[in-house]
């Protein structure tokens, strides 16, 4: 394939770390024959890996929650070490996986210079009263795309989504919204969120198509736990100028065909 402007366009996908292990060599062959024909960025999660990790990774005093009642896992520099120990190991993987199908790929932290974050919040909730807590997690403020040097059909980046806040600090952040911001950093179309269930729900009842508007919507009135912050980064993917953001569990090429799983537009 000749190189065009079109083919350094990337795919990125979100591979979720609760559904990581359940993912299929057929849908590992699937992902990488979309490769051969498009760049892809691949930004993980580490949840169940952190989990096998150590049992306190599993306590409720691991996750904070803010006053506003967003959710965070409280990071300290020796979770944030555990992140890179848990992260590195499924990096192996993934990338043996790829290259054994053909694609090259290489990893990259994004804390080396690709996303950079904001001042993080400070107050969070300790049974019933704010405490002021140091917490190694910052927003999102930007993505510099250029350490993506090499975006072309046949090649993978694999991102571990930590971030570098303007103290020089390594901060935890969140994976869905780090796909957002790259998606729509690197100008990427689309952008999959690989999760361990099937369609978003709504009143129980799986759906197809929604938009960006009516996903908010929802978003704020019935979402809850790991849909709530998937919704909030589909939305930001499209203000950043993604065409589509498409949720589910399926083959990628399904997922993008709109075979199954639900897609988000702006209209």
């Amino acid at each position: 394939m000749s190189e065009t402007p079109e083919t350094r366009i990337p795919t990125v996908v979100k591979l979720g770390g609760s559904c990581l292990d359940d993912l299929s060599g057929q849908w590992w062959d699937d992902l990488a024959r979309h490769g051969q024909d498009r760049p892809l960025v691949l930004v993980h999660g580490w949840s169940k890996p952190l989990k096998r990790l150590s049992p306190r990774y599993s306590e409720p005093s691991a996750i904070l929650r803010d006053r506003y009642g967003n959710q965070s896992r409280w990071t300290t520099p020796e979770v944030i070490d555990d992140i890179k120990t848990v992260s590195a190991e499924l990096a192996t993987d993934v990338l043996r996986r790829l290259e054994r199908r053909g694609i090259t790929a290489e990893r990259l932290l994004g804390s080396d210079g690709l996303v950079n974050a904001g001042e993080g919040e400070r107050w969070w909730w300790q049974g019933k009263q704010l405490v002021e807590l140091d917490n190694l997690v910052g927003p999102i403020t930007g993505v510099d795309a250029s350490p993506l040097k090499n975006l072309q059909p046949g090649h993978a980046y694999l991102v571990t989504p930590l971030a570098r806040n303007a103290a020089g600090q390594e901060v935890n952040t969140d994976a869905d919204r780090a796909a957002a911001a790259i998606a729509g950093a690197t100008g990427a179309t689309d952008l999959v969120l690989v999760t361990d269930v099937a369609h978003l729900l709504v009143d129980d009842e799986p759906v197809r198509r929604i938009t960006a508007q009516a996903a908010a919507a929802f978003r704020d009135r019935g979402a809850t736990g790991g849909m709530r912050k998937k919704l909030r980064a589909a939305g930001e993917a499209l203000e950043r100028g993604v065409e589509r953001v498409v949720i589910g569990s399926a083959p990628v090429t399904d997922l993008l065909a709109a075979r199954t799983g639900t897609v988000i537009t702006r209209t």
